[in-house]
């Protein structure tokens, strides 16, 4: 299992709630820390889950195919928060 879906489950997030966390990542990257806030996490697990994210990436693109969302949204996303 990927390690951020790992993390999620572990503090009991839904299949459900991660497929609405990835999704609103790629409609609207900033809503989506709000949802990550509403998920009851603990701030040093958050503080795990964004250090496995910046050393490597390519997690985020694996948690959203192993969740059955589509990845290229993901980096439309990424590109407009880049303007």
């Amino acid at each position: 299992m990927n390690p951020i879906l790992a993390i999620l489950k572990e503090h009991n997030v839904s299949d459900e709630q991660a497929k609405e966390l990835f999704q609103t990542l790629t409609e609207n990257p900033m809503m989506a820390m709000a949802v990550i806030g509403q998920l009851g996490i603990p701030p040093e697990k958050l503080q795990q889950l964004m250090g496995l994210v910046m050393q490597n990436p390519a997690l985020i693109k694996e948690a959203v195919e192993e969740l059955g969302l589509d990845f290229a949204k993901v980096e439309a996303a990424k590109a407009q928060l880049q303007k």
